[in-house]
């Protein structure tokens, strides 16, 4: 695997190292012993899949509180999404700022999202699904959201939403919350 560090430290683009000959290629998508020789918290509870039938669907941004913070290891395998992270840390020099990055059944793209970031994608095609490993299992009373659309990011998203979730649509600015998780 090929790890490619964001300007946010600790959320990485991680890519297949791939080993081809005439049937094909062949690589690793997940190895636990490379990802924690990055640093990298490498001990899974979950695998989700989420199947988005419209291009323009929103889901996100979200976040699980403490003390059920998690990891994500996203990576679409079918259609284009364009995935999005927040660093929510406040003693992170990246604080507020978030990374962008097109994830496609074709270029096989994988996005690391660090604990304590905010987390979403808007999808680029029809027929999109993603595919998450998760270091911790979904704690209903402990998750989180802030809206997509919120200026303390300024998230450039490169196309119109056209379906979101009332819940999605209902979370609120961070200038209203103000910080989820303690220095």
């Amino acid at each position: 695997m090929i790890f490619t560090p964001t300007p946010l430290a600790g959320c990485f683009i991680i890519d297949v190292e791939r080993r081809g000959d005439e049937r094909g290629f062949f690589g690793r998508a997940w190895c636990k012993e490379e990802f924690e020789a990055h640093g990298l918290k490498a001990n899974l509870a979950q695998a989700n899949v989420s199947f988005s039938a419209m291009k323009g669907t929103l889901r996100g941004m979200h976040f699980q509180k403490t003390p059920h913070e998690e990891t994500k290891v996203v990576r679409c395998t079918k259609g284009a999404v364009y995935d999005v992270a927040i660093d929510l840390r406040p003693d992170s020099p990246t604080h507020r700022q978030w990374v962008g990055v097109e994830l496609t059944e074709e270029n096989r793209r994988m996005l690391f999202v660090p604990e304590r970031f905010a987390h979403g994608f808007i999808t680029l095609t029809d027929d999109a699904e993603v595919f998450y490993l998760v270091t911790a299992a979904y704690a209903p009373g402990h998750e989180g959201g802030l809206r997509h659309d919120d200026p303390a990011f300024g998230i450039d998203w490169p196309g119109e939403v056209t379906v979101m979730s009332d819940k999605d649509r209902a979370w609120p600015l961070y200038d209203e919350v103000g910080p989820f998780f303690s220095v």
